[in-house]
């Protein structure tokens, strides 16, 4: 009977363990962050959706705008924040010259102070062109 009471605290403990991973995962996570979140999403996503057979054809850069819209939502899902409501808005898709204008608000949770309530809303806004040195171009392996 003693060894089962060892099993539960063991399960305790692990459960005690986890909540204050999350409650610190919440603590930390900060408007930096997902600046900086957003900004390599984009960036990586705009890389992923240039149309490489156009780019040989024409030698100019373009990009697919489903490609891109698709990629930064699967990349961004696979790296916010679960605990965080997060709204993304796409405004400015050009194919051709790349850019793209992307805003992501957190919705955080509602305080109520004396009476009032107020809540507060991050807000990051990325522009991002794609810019090439025509000398180099651009290298499909990597």
């Amino acid at each position: 009977m003693k060894e089962s009471y060892w099993g539960y605290w063991l399960i305790l403990l692990g459960i005690f363990v986890v909540v204050i991973m999350i409650l610190i995962q919440n603590i930390t996570s900060t408007n930096t962050q997902d600046y900086y979140l957003v900004k390599e999403i984009t960036e990586a996503s705009m890389l992923d959706a240039v149309d490489y057979g156009y780019y040989r054809q024409y030698g100019e850069v373009r990009i697919n705008k489903e490609k891109f819209v698709e990629t930064f939502l699967r990349r961004f899902a696979e790296s916010a924040n679960l605990s965080t409501t997060y709204t993304i808005s796409f405004y400015d898709i050009y194919e051709a010259p790349p850019k793209v204008s992307v805003k992501v608000s957190s919705k955080s949770n509602t305080f109520n102070i004396f009476g009032d309530t107020d809540s507060f809303d991050i807000v990051n806004k990325i522009d991002s062109i794609i810019e090439l040195n025509p000398t180099v171009g651009l290298d499909e392996s990597k």
